[in-house]
């Protein structure tokens, strides 16, 4: 099978910026191998860039780039896209960004693209960009949940419209943004001005091929540094108030069965409440890779080889009204391995050691 498309997800509450953005990305000539799904070409004044129309809802870009609506299921867009590319119908593309709505919750796109097993094949989530406002963001971090959970589960935030709000206002925003999630990157972009190689850049699974770039990736001494002391004077009516970022270690190694039964447990019990998980795990001796965003769990990547003589697992967390004590106590199940057996009908040792490593999620 061919290398999957790779995928960035656009999201940022309304008003952030992201149409002057998308203005500013559809003109850059990086972009060639790119498409770009937008809601509605009507946001967005593309009218002089437009060369010809492959199909009803996909037009071709003067910089070859490919932009295409969505009238309908995502789903069903992205399938007719990479169908359309496989017979010839709209040129190559090797990148997908899309544009989510301004009170869009980015978590069910990410688990359409990574649940559905037909998207899957083809497709795979590299970035998640978010936009928050200068002028606004603090604002909408205080009253809308959607926009810190935007803020939490990203990869990388703009700050947008710093020209605007200021330097001081840019920079309590981004000190706070930095407490919400610690281990995105942050840049600023002045009217959409940004370098378009920020979407394009590999994911987590090209970490397989550059282990030496997981500590960037990971950076586990941000989130032990930035650990918030939630006993504080700041406002427990803001939204960010309830959040915490933490790292943790574990120092034996773990049992494959224990890791596919810790991440099951881990999204269906503790999903809705643990926003973003990354971790480096020895796995049985192996360095593997896990990327969790709340009920998303992204396949496991092994690498090639440890990026340093450290052996321990090392994950961070954010995570809402949730303490770090409370994912130590499920670290139980890390030891769990079944006896294999010839026996039909339930094993009671198996069984035991099952509700012993559950334990921890009570």
């Amino acid at each position: 099978m061919s290398e999957h498309v790779a995928v960035t997800i656009i999201t940022g509450f309304l008003g952030s910026g992201k149409t002057t953005l998308l203005n500013h990305l559809l003109q850059r000539p990086e972009l060639a191998d790119s498409a770009v799904i937008i809601n509605e070409f009507g946001e967005i004044g593309i009218d002089h860039l437009l060369v010809s129309a492959p199909a009803e809802n996909m037009v071709l870009l003067d910089t070859g780039c490919l932009c295409c609506t969505v009238r309908g299921d995502l789903v069903q867009t992205l399938t007719d896209l990479y169908a359309k590319r496989a017979d010839g119908t709209v040129p190559s593309f090797a990148n997908v960004i899309i544009e989510t709505t301004g009170l869009a919750d980015p978590v069910p796109l990410l688990q359409t693209i990574v649940a559905d097993p037909e998207l899957s094949r083809v497709y795979r989530i590299h970035d998640v960009v978010t936009l928050v406002d200068a002028l606004h963001g603090e604002a909408q971090l205080d009253t809308h949940p959607e926009s810190l959970k935007q803020a939490a589960v990203a990869d990388a935030m703009l700050i947008t419209k710093g020209d605007l709000a200021g330097p001081h206002a840019v920079d309590s925003l981004r000190e706070r943004l930095h407490r919400v999630n610690p281990g995105a990157e942050l840049h600023e972009a002045v009217r959409g001005a940004i370098d378009p190689t920020l979407f394009l850049r590999g994911s987590v699974y090209d970490l397989a091929r550059k282990p030496s770039h997981v500590g960037s990736w990971l950076k586990e001494h941000a989130h032990g540094a930035i650990e918030i002391d939630h006993h504080d004077h700041r406002d427990v009516n803001r939204h960010d108030a309830h959040i915490r970022a933490f790292c943790l270690y574990h120092d034996r190694p773990i049992r494959r069965a224990g890791l596919v039964m810790w991440l099951d447990m881990l999204a269906n019990l503790r999903g809705a409440n643990l926003l973003r998980v990354k971790a480096l795990l020895n796995v049985e001796g192996d360095p593997v890779v896990v990327h969790a965003v709340q009920t998303v769990v992204h396949e496991p990547v092994v690498l090639e080889a440890w990026p340093t003589d450290d052996r321990r697992s090392r994950l961070v967390f954010i995570g809402r009204d949730m303490a770090r004590e409370e994912i130590e106590r499920t670290f139980d199940a890390f030891d769990y391995a079944p006896a294999v057996t010839a026996r039909k009908g339930i094993d009671p040792g198996a069984y035991a050691q099952f509700v012993e490593a559950m334990k921890g999620f009570r």
